[in-house]
C-alpha cells in the first residue's frame, strides 16, 4: 500500500480536520502547479501535498520542486504501486524492527534494534525497498487525524560490525525525501560511546526540523521517559511494558 493512500478514504472536504484555511489554499495552489506538470500528482491526496507544503516552509516554489521529484522518485522505486513482501524477505527474517503499539499520542510505533543489523550482510538495494516497505506499512496503521510515527532505536550491544552509514543515508534520504513530516520522535536508548563516531558522520545529513525529532535517551532516564510517552500496555516487555513483540512471519502483515 501506498503511502498517501491510507487517508483517500477520508478526503472528501477536509471539514473536522481542524487545518488552517489559508494553508488548504496553499495546498490548492501547489495542487494546481504540481498536477500542471505530471499528471500523476492527481493521485495523491491534499493531505501529501500539506505535509510537502510544511516540509518546505510553506514555499509553494520548494515544495513543488519537492514533490515532483518524490514523484519521479516513486515510479521508479514502486513500479508497481508497492514493495512487496517477496522482494524484502531478506531484511524481514532478520527480525532487527517491529512495528507494534502506539504512543499515548496515537502515533504507531517502530522498535529498531540496532545490533541485528550487520553491514556485511545487507544488500543495499533490498535494504532500501525495505526502509520503503516498512514506511508504508507504518502508514496503514496510522489512525485518523495522525499523520506521523515515532520510534525506538535500541543500541545495546552496537559494535563496529552494525556500523553502516551507507545504510543510514539511504534511509535518510528516502525519509525526508519521500515521506516528509512522517517522523515524530524518536528516543535513542542504551547509546554506547562508539554509536556516536557514525553519529557524527550522519548527523551534517539530517534536516534541522528532523535534527528536533531525535532525544537521546540517559539509561538513568529510560524507564520514565518511555513510560511518559507509552501506555504500559503498548510498551514491549523488553521495557517493562506488557506488549509482546512478534517476529517475523511470513504472508502476515505483522512485523
Amino acid at each position: 500500500m501506498d503511502c498517501g493512500g491510507e487517508e483517500q478514504a477520508r478526503q472528501n472536504g477536509h471539514a473536522g480536520d481542524g487545518g488552517d484555511p489559508a494553508e488548504w489554499k496553499k495546498v490548492a495552489e501547489l495542487r494546481a502547479v504540481v498536477e500542471a506538470q505530471d499528471p500523476a500528482a492527481k493521485e495523491e491526496d491534499d493531505f501529501m501535498l500539506r505535509r510537502f507544503l510544511r516540509a518546505r516552509d510553506n514555499s509553494i516554489n520548494k515544495a513543488s520542486t519537492m514533490f515532483l521529484k518524490y514523484l519521479t522518485w516513486k515510479r521508479a522505486a514502486k513500479p508497481h504501486g508497492s514493495i512487496t513482501e517477496a522482494e524484502v524477505r531478506g531484511e524481514l527474517v532478520q527480525d532487527k524492527l517491529y512495528v507494534q503499539g502506539f504512543d499515548k499520542t496515537g502515533r504507531p510505533m517502530i522498535y529498531l534494534f540496532g545490533n541485528r543489523h550487520f553491514a556485511a550482510k545487507r544488500d543495499l538495494e533490498e535494504f532500501k525497498r525495505y526502509v520503503i516497505y516498512i514506511l508504508d506499512n507504518t502508514c496503514t496503521k496510522l489512525p485518523a487525524g495522525q499523520e506521523k510515527f515515532a520510534s525506538v532505536v535500541d543500541l545495546k550491544g552496537w559494535g563496529y560490525a552494525n556500523c553502516d552509514i551507507r545504510a543510514k543515508l539511504a534511509a535518510l534520504e528516502i525519509m525526508q525525501n519521500y515521506y516528509p513530516e512522517r517522523l515524530g520522535r524518536v528516543f535513542l536508548i542504551h547509546v554506547p560511546y562508539v554509536f556516536m563516531a557514525a553519529w557524527k558522520m550522519v548527523y551534517p545529513f539530517i534536516d534541522d526540523n528532523t535534527k528536533k525529532k531525535f532525544v537521546f535517551v540517559a539509561d538513568k532516564d529510560l524507564d520514565g521517559t518511555l513510560r511518559d510517552a507509552i501506555d504500559l500496555s503498548q510498551l514491549p516487555e523488553q521495557y517493562g511494558g506488557k506488549l509482546r513483540l512478534e517476529g517475523y512471519k511470513s504472508s502476515s502483515t505483522t512485523l
